[in-house]
């Protein structure tokens, strides 16, 4: 089937130029593509209903056309269609908008089923533009595919039913048998018919399982091969264990989770047949931080350098002037290396660490970059992994021979995406807080409340404390919604005329970023009004309030990192979500963060409700884009990470004639991701 991807859709009958740039804004290039494009759901046509006077919703039909169409032009040009159709226990008015051929389709003296919405109205019951089929040929499950404008579901239906016919007799099965017999897999040829065309519910569940089994065996074996190239060097050891000695320096004394997970990560660096690959978990303001402290401590006291990696300059130059104070009075020289640096600094920066006279080594995606040349560097962290995607992890490692690997997360895992994310990491939770963490109150209001709130926040303020006020990133296009510099002026204007308002947003620029961090971290500016780049990294004891504009906009784990921005010192603390969003999902997902404070509760719920891609931003996390899987699946995902572990034991390299099939989908599908698969 692989060759099908190289055959253009415009070969498939019926698809000229103009449909073909249709599909091409679905991301359907090839035959393939669209062969493999599945229905997001189905419309169940296999038992028609009588019209009665009480029928009502969603239903499937039979019935004849009782009087011709009329057809009428209204205002502005659109096109309306009526006619009546019944049987014989009632009728039912059709309106079509917009379609001049329905007359012709739907001929008097036949029957036809009719699928779609029935309303009640003072003139009786309507069905507004119902899809419809002769009666010999349409019942069963008729497939929804996820559509864009100008293109029908009953062209795309027939595009598929072409793309069809250009199938090989023969099709080569990415699957081996002995996989498929294991799992119980139908073959490839009636998985393809049977997710687009299937003759009852029991064909399309089996069909949907294959393509799904198939799809998460697919990530797992390339994540597992991406993995594998690591753990066959032999690591660097580190000497001594010298984190007691870091301890005694520091102010104040650490969890007995963060003892764990530093003495978790020194038997790694000490004793480990392989270089370390642990993922620290631990809830905003656990104190992750200090223990990768620890850690780099031990690694820079016995010659070596560690680098610390910062999905963003704001992250990075606060974790640098934290390692800084923690490592003052010591002879570990720790260094920042940013994009936005000038070029001279940059350039100093990087002699430091090619000659070693650097050995803490804090930065962004320039630690990455082929101008930065690592003297011997031992130890790789990267704070907020979820933001990394694997190829960026590897190039980190690779700057180095057996380096070890501290992920560190404040955004917890829920246990499905991790299977797939870190099944080769050692997990050490940190599931206390420090002393003097305060329970924050999270309640959610609507806009009427604004004012009430902002009463609040100045009372808050009057009492010498200060606050954040969020508004979600505005993209070019989008519906209009408080911007971050709009909203901060009208609050100068108004409401806080009185008050120093202080403004960040990811565009401007690092130096202003950090002037604005510094004022409000000392207590120059009492309110601060920002976007997400404040999700991470901001450490002011004195903040009590955040305030989160359009909180709908926003997924869950988003808020929950928001909300960690306060209650960081000794005062009470407080959440306070704006939304004016009605929906029944959007209140759902906001109510969790009223009703718990547990980030993985938090985290599950958001994948349930927003999915992977969501639930890290967008395209964040690193991973393929999934056509039909779900990575809440768990049961799959538990299975085809088991037949991947049967395949590696197999042919550890893939590289048996077997295979072939599925290295050709793994590279397909890792292709998005930037990842070369060999």
């Amino acid at each position: 089937m692989a060759s099908l991807f190289e055959i253009p859709v415009e070969k498939v009958k019926g698809v000229g130029d103009k449909t073909a740039q249709l599909l091409h804004k679905l991301d359907i290039y090839s035959v393939g593509q669209l062969i493999g494009y599945y229905p997001r759901s189905y419309e169940d046509w296999s038992n028609p209903q009588p019209i009665t006077p009480f029928l009502e919703g969603t239903v499937l039909i039979k019935a004849r056309l009782l009087n011709p169409f009329e057809t009428a032009k209204v205002k502005g040009g659109m096109i309306i269609s009526k006619a009546m159709i019944g049987d014989d226990s009632g009728s039912v008015n059709l309106v079509y908008f917009n379609n001049k051929y329905v007359s012709s389709m739907i001929k008097e003296d036949e029957e036809y089923y009719f699928h779609g919405k029935i309303e009640r109205t003072f003139t009786g019951l309507k069905m507004i533009s119902p899809t419809f089929s002769p009666v010999g040929s349409g019942l069963g499950l008729h497939p929804v595919y996820n559509l864009t404008a100008g293109l029908s579901n009953k062209q795309l239906q027939r595009f598929v039913k072409e793309a069809l016919k250009l199938l090989p007799e023969k099709i080569n099965d990415p699957i081996p048998e002995f996989i498929r017999l294991k799992y119980n897999l139908c073959d490839l040829r009636k998985a393809i018919a049977d997710i687009h065309f299937p003759k009852c519910k029991e064909d399309m569940e089996r069909a949907r399982y294959r393509h799904i089994f198939e799809e998460l065996l697919t990530l797992n074996l390339g994540l597992r091969l991406i993995k594998s190239n690591k753990s066959t060097v032999a690591p660097i050891h580190i000497g001594k264990d010298l984190s007691e000695e870091f301890f005694a320096k520091l102010p104040f004394t650490l969890t007995n989770a963060q003892i764990k997970a530093v003495n978790d990560c020194m038997t790694d660096l000490t004793k480990g047949k392989y270089p370390m690959n642990r993922l620290i978990q631990g809830d905003v303001g656990s104190g992750k931080t200090a223990v990768a402290a620890a850690v780099c401590y031990s690694v820079a006291k016995c010659g070596y350098q560690a680098a610390f990696m910062a999905p963003t300059e704001i992250l990075a130059e606060q974790h640098y002037n934290t390692l800084s104070r923690f490592f003052d009075g010591t002879d570990i020289n720790v260094i920042l290396l940013t994009g936005s640096m000038k070029e001279s600094q940059k350039k100093n920066a990087r002699k430091h660490i090619a000659d070693g006279t650097a050995q803490i080594i804090v930065g962004t995606h320039a630690l990455i970059t082929d101008k930065t040349v690592f003297h011997n560097l031992a130890l790789a962290v990267t704070d907020e992994q979820h933001r990394f995607g694997v190829a960026q992890r590897t190039k980190l490692l690779s700057k180095g021979k057996g380096v070890h690997l501290l992920v560190m997360s404040a955004t917890p895992i829920p246990r499905t995406m991790g299977l797939v994310l870190y099944g080769d990491l050692d997990v050490s939770i940190i599931d206390e807080l420090p002393k003097g963490r305060q329970k924050i109150r999270t309640m959610l209001i609507d806009s009427s409340k604004r004012n009430r709130a902002f009463n609040f926040i100045r009372g808050e303020i009057a009492a010498g404390r200060q606050a954040y006020i969020v508004c979600p990133l505005v993209e070019e296009g989008e519906l209009p919604v408080a911007s971050a510099e709009e909203y901060a002026a009208e609050l100068m204007l108004g409401e806080f005329s009185d008050l120093p308002v202080g403004i960040i947003h990811g565009k401007m620029k690092s130096i202003d970023k950090e002037k604005t961090m510094r004022q409000f971290a000392q207590g120059e500016l009492k309110l601060l009004v920002a976007t997400t780049v404040i999700e991470v990294g901001v450490d002011v004891p004195n903040a009590s309030v955040m305030m989160i504009e359009n909180a709908e906009r926003f997924g869950l784990s988003q808020l929950h990192q928001l909300r960690g921005r306060v209650g960081r010192g000794e005062y009470s603390s407080y959440c306070i979500l704006v939304s004016d969003n009605k929906s029944e999902e959007s209140q759902k997902r906001l109510s969790v963060m009223c009703t718990t404070d547990n980030g993985f509760v938090i985290a599950d719920e958001d994948l349930k409700l927003r999915g992977p891609g969501d639930f890290f931003g967008s395209r964040q996390h690193g991973l393929p884009q999934l056509v039909i899987a779900d990575l809440t699946d768990f049961s799959s995902l538990t299975e085809s990470s088991q037949a991947a572990m049967d395949i590696l034991g197999f042919s550890p390299d893939l590289s048996d004639a077997q295979l072939k099939g599925l290295r050709g989908s793994i590279k397909r599908l890792f292709k998005t991701t930037g990842t070369q698969m060999n």
